[in-house]
Order: structure tokens, then sequence, then C-alpha cells
């Protein structure tokens, strides 16, 4: 009888494979199995490099976010953050913790934000004074255009103008015709110099037409002292938490600073429609990351940003302090930032604010 013909090894395997009596050893893989499992590792390898974004998207968030705010807790910032920020939570399904890091030009908060990993769980809360610090400080630490990636705008609040309750000036068109027949007697109480309520200040001075005497003030409550004492005649302050002292008979409002009347005073009229053209002031609120962050996780930021600020609750909560909610896209929010770089620069000038 003729002797068959050894078959090669790995032959011999594929035939055990194919139903041959003879199988491999338990815990022997065979060659055939071997390169089964490295070529399943080799295209796992390649599937994120060959499907962008595949690996990011299907990971984040992988652990709780932390939002950076450059202020104070308590204030209409810090609010909105966490109201943002607990809501956010719910559509991303992690944690978004609040970190407070309050300094001058927000720069602590900032600094720290633009040096983290760009993987989206280290966001930034930005706000207009990231626009003024740039025509403000001599240096900054960080490029707030270059040094982070837009994810969209939160909302914006207006400045009121206040006058004590028994003031002499019934409207603003009183006011303005007693600063242009009386240059440089006007008071105007703000708080800090570089502040918006500062150079929203400086501005109108500008618009107006007007000289007047900015005073700065440490805080927001010296300047409520200063305007009810009548050591001021008029006080621009963020509206929203003056709003309880207009109620209370203490102050009255002359004005507020933005484009449409505030809710919750809807009988004051704007800036502009009291006969000043082309005056229009808003603070506001965005969410920013790390520049580098991939573009699918700014978009599921992104989402979760505006379902918070369309969120009920949310809306409800914040419109009590005056804020007006409004989501954009990143390349919105990059524009603005843009144009307020520009704007507040001509103001500091103008102001001859020399840079710190």
């Amino acid at each position: 009888m003729k002797k068959r013909k050894a078959l090669h090894p790995e032959f011999r395997d594929l035939s055990h494979r194919a139903g041959s009596s003879t199988a491999p050893a338990a815990g022997n893989p065979s060659l055939f199995q071997q390169r089964r499992t490295a070529l399943k590792s080799v295209a796992a390898g390649l599937l994120p490099t060959l499907v962008p974004g595949w690996a990011t998207a299907t990971r984040f968030p992988e652990r709780p976010l932390t939002l950076v705010v450059p202020f104070a807790p308590g204030g209409i910032a810090d609010l909105t953050a966490r109201a943002v920020a607990e809501q956010m939570a719910r559509t991303l399904g992690q944690a978004v913790v609040v970190e407070n890091k309050p300094s001058a030009g927000s720069i602590v908060a900032s600094q720290a934000v633009a040096s983290a990993r760009p993987d989206g769980h280290t966001l930034l809360l930005m706000s207009n004074g990231h626009a003024v610090s740039v025509s403000l400080f001599r240096k900054l630490p960080y490029d707030p255009v270059k040094d982070f990636t837009p994810i969209s705008l939160i909302g914006s609040f207006d400045l009121g103008l206040f006058v004590p309750a028994g003031s002499r000036f019934a409207t603003l068109k009183d006011l303005l015709a007693h600063a242009k027949a009386q240059p440089g007697k006007l008071n105007i109480g703000t708080i800090a110099v570089g502040s918006t309520q500062h150079l929203a200040a400086k501005l109108f001075e500008t618009v107006a037409g007007i000289e007047a005497l900015v005073v700065p003030y440490k805080g927001s409550p010296a300047v409520l002292t200063a305007l009810r004492a009548g050591e001021i005649d008029l006080a621009f302050e963020i509206t929203g938490p003056m709003v309880p002292h207009v109620s209370a008979g203490a102050v009255r409002a002359l004005a507020v600073s933005g484009e449409r009347r505030n809710p919750a005073l809807p009988e004051v009229p704007t800036v502009q429609q009291a006969g000043i053209a082309g005056y229009n002031v808003a603070s506001w609120n965005a969410l920013a990351a790390p520049s580098g962050t991939p573009a699918d996780v700014v978009a599921a930021l992104n989402r979760a940003v505006r379902e918070a600020v369309a969120a009920p609750a949310v809306q409800d909560k914040l419109a009590a302090v005056g804020m007006r909610l409004a989501a954009s896209s990143p390349a919105e929010q990059q524009a603005l930032l843009s144009n307020e770089i520009r704007r507040w620069g001509e103001v500091i000038r103008a102001a001859r604010i020399d840079p710190v």
C-alpha cells in the first residue's frame, strides 16, 4: 500500500478545522487561530485611524467633566454655569462639576483650561471679560482666540442705568440734558476699572456725547450703597440683581443697555429707545474647551448645551436673574469673541485706560 505524503504543518492544522477527528490540544491554539487573532487585533487598531473620530465618539465622556468658572460663587455667571452644568450632565451621562477660580481678568481659570488635555473633559465658562482682557493687559499667558475651541454661546444679560429713588431725573433724556448743560458734573458709579460696567459707562459718555465723572467702586454692594445715599447720580449695574431694589422702591431704572427691553422691567426703555442711537451693551457667557479638542467631542458638547438652554427648568431659573438663554454654533461663538475683542479694544483706547 502506497504511503501518504505528510502534510505541511499549516495545512495539517487546516484539515483538523475541516473535520479531522484529531483536534489541537486544549490551551494550545493552532497556527490558523493564532493568525486569525492577530488579524483581528490589527483591524481593531486600524479602525480608529480609518474612521476619524471613531475612538472618541464611542468613549466621550468617559469620566466626569469639570467646568471652570473664572468668578466667585453666587454671581450671575456662577448661577448660569451651575444650572447649565446640571442639565448637561443628564444629556452626557456624566457629572459636570463646577470649579470656581476667580481672578483679575479671568486669567487663573483661563490658563488652567488652556493647558488642560484637549479631550472635552475640562471646559471654561467664557464671558465678554475675555474680550476685554485682551486690551486691558499688556500680555496674557494665553490667547483667547487661538488657545480655546469654542463650543456654544449660553446666553446674555444686559445692564441697567439706575438713579436714586428721589432723583431729580425722571427720564434718561432729563439726565442727558443736565450732563450737556454742565459738563463734568454728572457722577456715574460702577465697579472696578476695566469691568463691563465701567467700560459700558465710558462707552455711554462717548456715544451720548457727554463729559461725566465715572467713579469706580470695589464691588456692586458699594455701588448700591453710594447710589441710595445720593453720592452718585447714576449707576451702571447688572440688571437682574437690581430688580428687587427697583421693586422695593429703593432705586429707579431709567434704561437698560441691551437691544431689547428686559422682561423683568418691561416698562423701562432701552438706551436706544431713550434717544441714544447705536448704544448696545450686553454681557454674555459661553462655553469653550482647550484648543485641539476633537470635532466630534465639540459637536457632542454643543448638543448638550443646546438641550440645556432649551430646558424649561433652566430657563425658569435663569430668567429670574435676567439671563437671556441662547445657544450658537462654534463658528458663531468664535465670531462673537473676535468682534467683542475689537469693539472693547476701541472703547478702552478711547477711554485712555493704560494696559497693566
